[in-house]
């Protein structure tokens, strides 16, 4: 008899039902604090994205606005606002201002577009070349429009043109390898690149 005491005082204690529905009550109140800090992490992370996003695409574009308002053929001299009107009738394929204007704009998004595709990613660090080739396609697409409006070299322009198309062929290469959609935007600004290069031999030619 007193063997048989001594194991049931020795077995382990069975849970009870009603400890069995307290063990996930007590549980649940570190998994609610688990996930509060996961959510406020995903909601800081995405306003750290759209800011960086609003960046990437407002100050190339700003930049190009600001160069078309202050440097632009906009604020040429009447006189060449007067001969640019006159000789309009005669280079019909040159298109008019206001077309290259919105063009220059929409290319400067697009081309912002891709390289936050491609920063996102840390396509930056992975490919070092991406980031000073879409420098210089920024610089040489702020420097077409005074140089060949403002200082009528025409000359100049097509190398600037030149120099333009082939930092957007290194952009579409790199960009392409980090993101395939930054590749494709920077197709479409292909189109850009080529009209102002046949108004720049137009220009010349004239």
């Amino acid at each position: 008899m007193a063997s048989q005491d001594l194991k049931q005082r020795t077995t382990p204690h069975d849970p009870s039902p009603a400890d069995a529905a307290d063990a996930p009550a007590a549980a649940a109140p570190t998994t609610t604090t688990k996930a509060r800090p996961r959510r406020a992490d995903r909601r800081t992370m995405a306003k750290r994205g759209l800011r960086s996003l609003a960046l990437a695409v407002s100050l190339p574009l700003s930049l190009t606005l600001l160069d078309i308002y202050f440097f632009g053929p906009l604020n040429a001299p009447a006189a060449a606002h007067a001969a640019a009107a006159a000789d309009e009738a005669e280079r019909p394929f040159v298109p008019p201002l206001w077309i290259l204007h919105t063009l220059c704009a929409v290319s400067s998004l697009l081309m912002g577009l891709s390289a936050w595709l491609v920063w996102a990613e840390g396509g930056f660090h992975r490919r070092p070349a991406a980031l000073p080739l879409y420098l210089a396609q920024l610089g040489l697409a702020l420097a077409w429009g005074p140089v060949v409006f403002g200082l009528g070299a025409g000359r100049v322009g097509l190398a600037i043109a030149a120099g333009m198309v082939a930092a957007m062929v290194g952009c579409y290469r790199t960009f392409g390898e980090v993101n395939p959609i930054a590749g494709d935007l920077v197709k479409i600004c292909f189109a850009w690149a080529g009209l102002l290069s046949v108004v720049n031999l137009k220009l010349v030619s004239m």
